[in-house]
């Protein structure tokens, strides 16, 4: 944090995080014990609603209404080959979000979770589109094989329209956020931010993103190692890992998951780029990743050593690796159900059972 400190669009993060609610975690538990059946044959089920209630404050959890933001920008890495697809999916991804027609806009439709996308920095201009919200902090960030990927107003921008996002939730009286990304090259970013935040050797985290072949994976490998060796130290700290290697959309999700533990707002953490933004928000503010859960495991494969640095444990392994939301989205109905059981079921007492 002092890193960043002198910089006024800094100030916010100062705000101390939400406590988590002890008193209703304690009551919460305690009606478990009552509700008819065998003490935790629900599993996990029962632990997330516990562990809900303890996040809400109340002893009667509920994740609806939920609140989906997908965060979209472009990276300069892509001019690097390190993607399958041409940066122009970016722009072209985004209007099929405002359209309806990619997976997490089914996704929320299915589960009626309020849904927006955020142009934090798409390289091409985007015309008018339904339910796009423009927070810009740039034209795409700059390649960091050649230098900073953003100036450090540039990155104070793309975490403000993440805050921003958490903010928009909380008012509109959403109970979960969740975040999703799009931007062709944000798996070579994300690869790159943890090996530097983890201390970790790209062969351990770089993975095939939106589909390589093994030539590709071994020219996103060489472009990691080279960014390791051009930022060095200078990325050991989440400010300057971002600064210099992040992307716009990976920053405004570390914006979204600091404000959302700020405001008490539970977060249901998607794959792999999500991951690697909490991890940034947890090295940046001690205690954030209390305030989420997590979806499910990617089939990326430095999504595992991400979650195993955040004790993290999700709730799906589908091998699914689509990013823009869709793994924690996949996963909202086993929220819904852990809290419909905990406070719809009958307790021993009011069904008339006899208890063990």
């Amino acid at each position: 944090m002092q890193a960043a400190s002198h910089h006024p669009g800094f100030a916010w993060l100062n705000q101390s995080l939400a406590p988590l609610n002890a008193a209703a975690e304690y009551a919460a538990r305690e009606r478990q014990r009552q509700l008819t059946k065998p003490p935790g044959s629900l599993g996990r089920l029962e632990d997330l609603a516990v562990r809900l209630a303890a996040m809400q404050g109340s002893e009667r959890p509920c994740v609806d209404p939920a609140w989906i933001s997908v965060f979209a920008a472009d990276h300069g890495v892509a001019a690097s080959g390190v993607s399958a697809y041409p940066q122009e999916v970016t722009a072209q991804m985004v209007a099929n979000f405002a359209h309806g027609g990619a997976a997490i806009s089914v996704l929320a439709r299915l589960w009626g979770a309020s849904l927006e996308v955020v142009d934090v920095g798409v390289a091409r201009p985007l015309p008018g589109l339904p339910s796009v919200v423009a927070a810009r902090a740039g034209e795409g960030t700059a390649n960091f094989l050649a230098g900073a990927a953003m100036t450090e107003a540039q990155l104070a921008l793309a975490m403000a329209a993440g805050r921003e996002a958490a903010e928009r939730a909380w008012r509109a009286g959403s109970r979960l956020f969740i975040g999703g990304e799009m931007g062709i090259g944000n798996t070579t970013s994300a690869s790159v931010l943890a090996c530097a935040l983890l201390k970790l050797d790209a062969a351990v985290l770089v993975g095939p993103g939106t589909g390589l072949d093994q030539a590709g994976v071994a020219r996103k490998r060489e472009a990691v190692e080279r960014a390791l060796r051009l930022h060095g130290e200078d990325a050991g700290q989440p400010h300057g890992a971002l600064l210099r290697l992040g992307g716009f959309e990976i920053a405004a999700l570390c914006g979204a998951y600091l404000r959302c533990a700020q405001l008490g707002l539970p977060a249901l953490v998607d794959g792999f780029i999500a991951s690697v933004a909490l991890l940034c928000a947890e090295r940046w503010v001690e205690g954030v990743s209390a305030w989420c859960l997590f979806g499910h495991r990617s089939k990326e494969p430095g999504h595992a050593v991400v979650l195993a640095a955040l004790g993290a444990d999700p709730l799906l392994d589908l091998g699914m690796r689509l990013g823009e939301g869709s793994g924690a989205a996949a996963a909202l109905p086993l929220l819904q159900a852990a809290c419909a059981l905990h406070n719809g079921m009958a307790t021993f007492a009011e069904a008339g059972v006899a208890e063990a």
